[in-house]
């Protein structure tokens, strides 16, 4: 599947809850048709304890975006 975008590219997201907020393309999933824009789309994900995270808790982290919903700055 073709897209628009690629990984590196500036992007505005124009719909959804996030619409305005502009950054740089991290991840491409054509197959799934969906995007991760560093700053876009912030979620907070439970992690368990483990050696590299003893306490475990929350993270936030960048999540996916529809393709459809960005746009390709310049």
């Amino acid at each position: 599947m073709k897209t628009h975008v690629k990984k590196g590219d500036q992007v505005e997201i124009i719909a959804g809850s996030h619409k305005g907020k502009r950054g740089t393309v991290v991840s491409v999933d054509a197959a799934k048709g969906k995007v991760v824009v560093e700053g876009g789309r912030t979620i907070k994900k439970a992690i368990r304890r483990s050696e590299k995270n003893p306490d475990g808790g929350l993270i936030e982290q960048d999540g996916p975006v529809h393709i459809s919903n960005v746009k390709k700055l310049g």
